[in-house]
């Protein structure tokens, strides 16, 4: 039902928050600006709540002596480029000029737009909703008295963190250059991998009183159609008053919200932006936030790392082999430790038992509760090194670790194989590409601890069965979960958990559906 409810909310075509927030500011919707300088300048003033880093420079232009104004907001706008290309040419290119000012307000505006402002970009506009938009976006406006016709000019300016390296993908051996929460840093970053003439930016506005800037970026003709008109539908039927971080996007446009599985990838990489788009996949970018979507996401391209293929081939497989490895214990060790042990010890070498019964020998609980109190114990140290300033929390993580581990054995109560096994789960969730992928294994990771302790290793197997139902059952923007492995493609096996060598790789994956599938059109493919 509930599935129900929020794919019909999908299907709207126009927002009722939005219809909601027209009819309560009536003043904006459909109105045009004054011919009255004095009456703009006013009324911006009283919408904006007359703010202290409203910026209105008043000034005659020229020898006519005409009244104008120019509004921007403070630290929006690039100040240097105001006085440079816009105060400057107006107040000395037409002072200088050897012609006489025009007298008419549209004469003297069209002056100003065809000769005088040498900016790039560069337009008219006479709608007051617009016009605020844009002031609050970073734009400047010249408004010239007689006239309700503006001119709004590109003058974002605003200050924004350096490109560095991503903290939480790091490479051996790869790019260093990371996304910024500065959009036009993004797409030059993406620019600079992909200088396809087909590329493609779809920008549009999310949230309805925040305006955050979003951008669909996609290759025009390698990626498949329908797939960017399914992710624009969904865009369109976000209604929410504000978009602070790309997490909204995600979790409006996904397939199944009861999932623990992500079904939308992030990542501050643009080279794993850049090779998703050539693949024929589509990312969204949202202004504010370096985390970047990608979609549609499969669980081979979540536990994949751009590494694998900077390395050679048989290193990239021999990686991803243990990756899925570091997968299996990140979820089922703490599940098998508690089935046999408490059910099935009959399973366990004579002397590995005999050695895992004389360790447990005084140990005051039985081995479930003994699992759950040291796995929570292990994620409330992990939480607490993330949530701390990073050399505190590097700190409190590891000893915290040892501490906690050697009083809890030393006092009698765990046994010291289940300390290890819970350093090896730990460990093998660090594995994973995915810090999203790796919080659905810690989630199910105790669903698999609760069916063994009561069915035993059957409990297991069930919960790797269900598991397995669940994923086959999953989407991503309607792609399923498991391709290539269900439904089967087997030309995408070479490149999910091996890594073929790169000749072999010819082919864009076959569950993308892409306009152009062949990659690779010279050499010898062998």
């Amino acid at each position: 039902m509930m599935r129900k409810f929020f794919a019909q909310r999908r299907k709207k075509k126009t927002s009722p928050l939005m219809q909601h927030m027209q009819q309560s500011q009536p003043q904006l919707a459909g109105k045009k600006l004054s011919s009255s300088l004095q009456e703009n300048m006013d009324l911006f003033r009283s919408l904006l709540g007359n703010p202290h880093d409203l910026l209105i420079r008043s000034f005659l232009i020229g020898n006519s002596n005409h009244p104008c104004a120019v509004i921007a907001i403070d630290g929006l706008a690039n100040a240097d480029m105001l006085h440079a290309q816009v105060l400057g040419h107006i107040q000395l290119m037409i002072s200088t000029a050897e012609k006489t000012v025009p007298t008419e307000p549209d004469a003297i505006l069209n002056l100003l737009f065809d000769e005088v402002l040498s900016v790039v970009e560069i337009k008219k506009e006479t709608s007051l909703a617009a016009t605020i938009d844009c002031i609050l976006s970073g734009d400047t406006a010249i408004f010239v008295d007689g006239t309700s016709e503006i001119i709004l000019i590109d003058s974002k300016g605003w200050k924004s963190r350096a490109i560095e390296e991503p903290v939480s993908e790091g490479l051996v051996r790869g790019p260093r250059d990371g996304f910024t929460e500065s959009i036009r840093d993004n797409t030059v970053l993406i620019r600079r991998r992909v200088k396809d003439p087909s590329l493609r930016f779809d920008s549009t506005l999310v949230g309805t009183r925040s305006k955050t800037e979003l951008i669909v970026a996609y290759i025009d003709n390698i990626v498949d159609h329908n797939l960017v008109k399914e992710v624009h539908r969904r865009i369109a039927t976000i209604d929410i008053d504000e978009v602070e971080e790309s997490g909204f996007i995600e979790q409006w446009i996904e397939d199944d919200f009861l999932s623990p599985f992500p079904q939308v990838h992030n990542t501050e990489r643009p080279d794993k932006v850049s090779a998703a788009l050539f693949q024929g996949r589509v990312a969204i970018m949202l202004d504010g936030t370096p985390m970047v979507l990608i979609l549609p996401v499969t669980l081979g391209l979540l536990m994949h790392s751009p590494e694998d293929y900077y390395e050679r081939w048989i290193v990239g497989t021999l990686t991803r082999l243990l990756r899925y490895l570091a997968a299996f214990f990140a979820v089922f060790s703490p599940s098998l430790y508690i089935a046999l042990v408490t059910f099935h010890p009959g399973l366990i070498p004579s002397d590995l038992a005999f050695s895992i019964a004389a360790t447990r020998d005084g140990v005051p609980f039985p081995a479930f509760v003994e699992s759950i109190m040291m796995i929570t114990t292990m994620e409330l140290l992990q939480e607490a090194g993330l949530r701390l300033p990073k050399p505190i929390g590097q700190t409190v993580g590891i000893v915290g670790g040892l501490v906690i581990g050697d009083a809890a054995v030393s006092a009698g109560i765990v046994s010291p194989v289940m300390v290890i096994v819970v350093a090896l789960t730990a460990i093998s969730s660090f594995a994973i590409p995915s810090y999203h992928l790796a919080i659905a294994f810690r989630m199910i990771r105790f669903f698999a601890m609760f069916a063994a302790a009561i069915f035993g290793v059957y409990g297991v197997v069930l919960s790797l069965i269900t598991i397995i139902i669940h994923l086959s059952n999953l989407t991503s923007i309607g792609h399923p979960y498991l391709a290539p492995f269900a439904p089967q493609m087997p030309r995408d096996w070479k490149d999910l958990i091996l890594r073929a060598p790169v000749t072999f790789l010819k082919d864009r994956p076959e569950v993308l559906h892409p306009e152009d599938e062949i990659r690779m059109r010279t050499g010898d493919s062998k």
